[in-house]
């Protein structure tokens, strides 16, 4: 995407707002159509305008809502008459469901969208849903995250909170794990910065191999495993009583009611 339908405002630009908007610059989206709002200087792009506090001559043609879930009701009281009746309103914001940001904000469209952090390097997902019907406003909010990654609609809102705790909240169970796997090879005797090497990279190649199969994952691993060897051991270990599936349901399921307790509380 390298041209936006209007002016773009992105409120909070934190680790995965700075990282989105260095995303849209690197696609060609003109710094001269976005402006950063945050609470406090920072820098941004070249040709991104910046400021501290809402900009008097909205409304702009997107706002992208970055700021913390628990910033919401900080903000909207200020920004809202700034942006009443903005074509589409964009959040990232985790929890805060649809119904909550039409009670604050006069939108056209609102699309809740849920990047990970690997948006970063281009390689992210972005989960999307919206009741609305405005095509192109659909169309816009994914070409703007389509240079992010991954870009996929999620047509029922009440999984929004499952693709959050899968995807959004993913990479940090994936960090986890490589780290676990870093330490159980220095355990057996390795250097742990050689363990560390060898884990991320064995994770990076493993992820490349699935994304690039026509056959799934667990057949992947069965592929890998032969009859009586080593990879074979070690699967019994992890298929032992699903316990891997089950630590992974486990971890998702406490990610997943965190944010129902968030949206139960956007709703006030």
């Amino acid at each position: 995407m390298t041209a936006l339908p209007g002016p773009l405002w992105l409120i909070g630009c934190g680790n995965m707002g700075g990282a989105m908007l260095e995303r849209w610059i690197a696609d060609g989206v003109d710094p001269r159509a976005i402006t950063v709002v945050t609470r406090s200087p920072r820098e941004v792009p070249a040709g991104v305008t910046h400021g501290t506090a809402i900009p008097q001559d909205g409304p702009p043609a997107i706002v992208v809502l970055a700021i913390k879930p628990q910033q919401l009701d900080q903000v909207a009281p200020d920004l809202a008459p700034h942006i009443a009746g903005v074509p589409l309103l964009i959040s990232i914001l985790a929890g805060v469901e649809e119904a909550a940001l039409a009670q604050r904000f006069d939108a056209a469209t609102i699309v809740r969208a849920m990047p990970n952090l690997p948006v970063a390097i281009g390689q992210g997902v972005v989960a999307l849903h919206s009741h609305g019907e405005d095509d192109a406003a659909r169309s816009t909010a994914a070409s703007l995250m389509a240079p992010l990654g991954l870009v996929e609609w999620i047509d029922d809102a009440a999984l929004f909170d499952a693709v959050t705790a899968l995807s959004g909240c993913g990479p940090g169970f994936v960090f986890r794990f490589i780290d676990a796997l870093a330490t159980a090879g220095a355990a057996l005797g390795l250097p742990a910065d050689q363990a560390q090497r060898l884990a991320i990279a064995t994770v990076q190649g493993s992820a490349t191999m699935a994304a690039g199969s026509d056959v799934s994952p667990a057949t992947l691993a069965d592929r890998v495993a032969s009859l009586g060897g080593s990879t074979r051991q070690g699967l019994n270990v992890l298929d032992e009583g699903d316990a891997l599936k089950q630590l992974l349901s486990a971890t998702l399921a406490a990610s997943e009611r965190r944010n129902a307790e968030m949206a139960a509380a956007a709703r006030g």
